[in-house]
């Protein structure tokens, strides 16, 4: 019967397990955008200005101004899990090319990295990826380099302050993990990584009151120290200690009060280290690009 019972309420739910919702990778990409300079951010928006989807990222933001496609871009490598134009490498043949873009894979394995008991990387390609486009946005002479490894910059920074994004190979980074949660009557049944992803806040969160929940965070948590990508992916990893609940519910591990509260004061912070961490890092990549090019 319990079997039963956990089976109907994960079917009677959508489960979705991307990174971070739209919201937290849209309050990560609010906070880098503010450690930019003013030429920093023109030269970012002008390359998102040739994404074949800036006008989708209009329409979807309501729109047109840098901050806000800045925003909406961190949130496309998830929106195109599920868009036809794009295809899983290895399970789908190749779709059609798009202007403005390298190529047209849905590279889910860029989103994550699972570890064993001993720290060796199972599977993901997250922290390598990163590394890979942060030196493409400074080399690259092409259009098409530019507008598509940008996206994926924004949304990988993200993912790699996620915890079980960072996470045990033998569940899935948390996807086989099942819980309940009394604090969402939504959905009391989910995944602990699709718990984990909700904890931003609403996935349509935008304009003002993203910018607000964003300087709150900002006000809450310092900046932290920039690092590296090997940095922040064994910051993650030694956090997935905390982020599996303990206490016994009616039918699965459940979400307690205390777990919920210490849960959200980490992600919180995570994304304000997110943040600060994406806009230096691209702040480093325009200088590096000017200096390349002054002769």
């Amino acid at each position: 019967m319990r079997r039963f019972l956990i089976a109907f309420c994960f079917c009677s739910f959508p489960i979705l397990a991307h990174a971070w919702n739209a919201a937290g990778h849209r309050l990560v990409a609010v906070i880098a955008w503010q450690q930019l300079s003013p030429a920093g951010q023109k030269f970012f928006a002008e390359v998102l200005g040739r994404h074949p989807d800036h006008e989708r990222w209009v329409k979807k933001g309501h729109s047109a101004e840098a901050a806000d496609i800045f925003a909406e871009a961190a949130t496309w490598p998830d929106d195109i899990r599920h868009d036809p134009r794009f295809y899983d490498p290895g399970r789908e043949p190749p779709t059609p090319s798009l202007p403005g873009l390298a190529d047209t894979a849905r590279h889910k394995r860029w989103h994550y990295m699972d570890l064993d008991r001993n720290g060796k990387v199972q599977a993901g390609e997250l922290d390598g990826r990163i590394e890979e486009l942060s030196r493409l946005l400074v080399t690259a002479r092409q259009n098409d380099q530019l507008t598509s490894a940008l996206p994926w910059l924004l949304h990988l920074v993200a993912d790699i302050h996620q915890p079980l994004h960072v996470g045990r190979h033998g569940d899935e980074g948390g996807n086989d993990f099942e819980i309940e949660n009394p604090f969402n009557k939504r959905l009391p049944f989910s995944s602990l990584h699709t718990y984990w992803d909700d904890l931003p806040g609403p996935p349509w969160l935008r304009g003002k009151r993203l910018e607000k929940n964003a300087q709150r965070l900002m006000a809450d948590f310092p900046a932290p120290q920039q690092g590296d990508v090997v940095l922040w992916r064994d910051e993650s990893h030694r956090l997935l200690a905390r982020a599996y609940p303990k206490t016994e519910g009616s039918l699965l591990p459940m979400i307690s009060e205390e777990f919920h509260q210490q849960s959200r004061a980490i992600a919180n912070r995570r994304l304000v280290e997110a943040g600060y961490r994406l806009g230096r890092l691209l702040e480093t990549i325009y200088q590096t690009r000017v200096s390349r090019e002054t002769p």
